[in-house]
């Protein structure tokens, strides 16, 4: 849980309108029970959100700071995978592993997962709605419980962007980082000595940073690897674009 204290909302700049602005902007009300879910579609798509995923996880945190010392939670941050794994983002925080759900491509399927997690605040790929049909009533309890929904791109930037994340710390780069070095190389399984508290010493969490490097390829990793150069500045910090939606268009697009 080391995002708990790795990053803080003071380390993300929002931009909406050329002009700065607050995580209420892109966030509006949140609350403490407040479930941030995000849909990846791609190898290493998540990565493309990287500095929302950790806006909400701060907010997570904020919004009950006793979650940071007394109760030490993971946050309440979910990855759905669209079709097989893409990857473990996991390094973000998405712990246990069923918080990271690998779902066949039914798009049924998918608003099952955002259903059963209750996740208030959907994160999509920039794709065009569809004629679909969800289950009887399951739109109905999204469309109840969803307070609001952005698109993003596995790339990190969109086209019309509505508002931009920046880091403005070197931190907010160590989880995308993370991420790509644990897909290209074998990490030594925990001998079960560090603390128990953190992830990195639960053999589990070894066995599923393994389990998902089947998912992507050296050159699925070398284009994701290119794709966060690329949105990096002189100092190494990366600024991301987004895109508001509405929820009923959002299922639309699962």
């Amino acid at each position: 849980m080391h995002m708990a204290h790795l990053v803080t909302t003071a380390m993300l700049a929002i931009r909406r309108g050329g002009a700065p602005a607050s995580p209420e902007a892109v966030f509006p009300d949140w609350q403490p029970h407040d479930r941030f879910g995000i849909v990846i579609d791609e190898p290493f798509g998540g990565l493309g959100a990287a500095l929302l995923i950790q806006l909400a996880t701060t907010l997570f945190y904020d919004a009950r700071p006793s979650r940071r010392a007394e109760r030490k939670v993971y946050p309440e941050i979910y990855a759905l995978h669209r079709g097989r794994g893409f990857g473990a983002h996991a390094p973000f925080d998405f712990w246990p592993a069923r918080r990271e759900a690998i779902l066949d491509g039914d798009h049924r399927v998918l608003l099952d997962a955002v259903n059963d997690r209750g996740i208030t605040r959907l994160a999509l790929p920039d794709r065009p709605p569809r004629d679909i049909e969800h289950r009887p009533k399951e739109e109905d309890a999204a469309l109840d419980r969803i307070v609001s929904a952005v698109v993003y791109s596995a790339g990190g930037r969109v086209d019309a962007p509505d508002f931009t994340i920046s880091g403005t710390d070197l931190r907010t780069e160590h989880n995308p980082g993370r991420v790509l070095k644990l897909a290209g190389e074998p990490q030594p399984k925990p001998t079960g000595s560090g603390s128990p508290l953190l992830k990195e010493s639960d053999t589990s969490y070894h066995d599923w940073i393994e389990l998902r490097r089947g998912d992507t390829t050296p050159a699925d990793r070398e284009r994701a690897i290119a794709r966060r150069r690329a949105l990096l500045d002189e100092a190494g910090l990366a600024t991301e674009s987004y895109r508001f939606i509405g929820v009923a268009e959002a299922l639309k697009r699962l």
